[in-house]
C-alpha cells in the first residue's frame, strides 16, 4: 500500500491513465482487506460460540447430546447475558440521574439476543450439531483457535430440528414399553 502511494505522488496528471489504474489497485487492495476482515470477524464470533458450548459441556463426557440436553444447553446459552442485563438495570435503578449510562451495552446485548433466538426459532443457528457422534467428537478435539474453525462442518441447529430428532426417540420408547 505504501509503495502504491509513492506511485501515485510520482504520477504527474490525476487522470492519466496510470494514475486511474493506480487507483483502481488500490481499491481492489482495500476490498480485498475489507473481505478478510470480515472473515476473520466471523471466525471469531464463531469461536466464541463454540468454546462457550464446549465449556458448558461436562469434561468427561464422551458420547454426543441427547437431543433434550442440547436444547437445554441451547436455552443456557440464549440466557448467558441475564446476569449482565440485572446488573445493568441494577446501576440504572440506582443512579436516576445518569439513566442511559450503559444503554449502549445493553442495546447490543439485546440486539445479538433478539437475533440468535429467532435464528434458532426460524431457520437455525449456525453451529456444530452436538447430537451426532462424529461432529461431538469434532468439537472435543477442536484446539479452540478461530483459525481452524473453517475445517468444522457446521450445521444448521433449529428447534424444530431438535424436536424432530426427538420425535424418532419417544417412538422408539413407545414400541419398547
Amino acid at each position: 500500500m505504501t509503495n502504491l502511494r509513492k506511485e501515485l505522488e510520482k504520477c504527474k496528471h490525476p487522470n492519466s491513465r496510470k494514475t486511474k489504474a493506480l487507483g483502481k489497485k488500490a481499491r481492489r487492495q482495500n476490498n480485498k482487506h475489507k473481505l478478510r476482515l470480515g472473515h476473520a470477524i466471523k471466525s471469531n464470533l464463531l469461536g466464541e460460540k463454540l468454546s462457550w458450548f464446549l465449556g458448558h459441556i461436562d469434561e468427561g463426557r464422551t458420547t454426543p447430546l441427547s437431543p433434550q440436553e442440547f436444547e437445554n444447553l441451547i436455552a443456557l446459552y440464549l440466557q448467558r447475558f441475564d446476569e449482565e442485563l440485572a446488573q445493568i438495570a441494577l446501576k440504572q435503578s440506582i443512579g436516576k440521574h445518569r439513566a442511559h449510562q450503559h444503554a449502549a451495552r445493553r442495546d447490543v446485548i439485546n440486539i445479538t439476543l433478539e437475533r440468535e433466538r429467532n435464528e434458532y426459532q426460524s431457520g437455525g443457528m449456525e453451529m456444530l450439531n452436538l447430537c451426532d457422534a462424529a461432529k461431538f467428537k469434532a468439537l472435543l478435539d477442536w484446539d479452540g483457535s478461530a483459525l481452524s474453525v473453517q475445517h468444522l462442518k457446521l450445521d444448521f441447529v433449529s428447534h424444530n430440528m431438535l424436536q424432530r430428532l426427538k420425535q424418532p426417540a419417544n417412538g422408539a420408547q413407545m414400541e419398547t414399553a
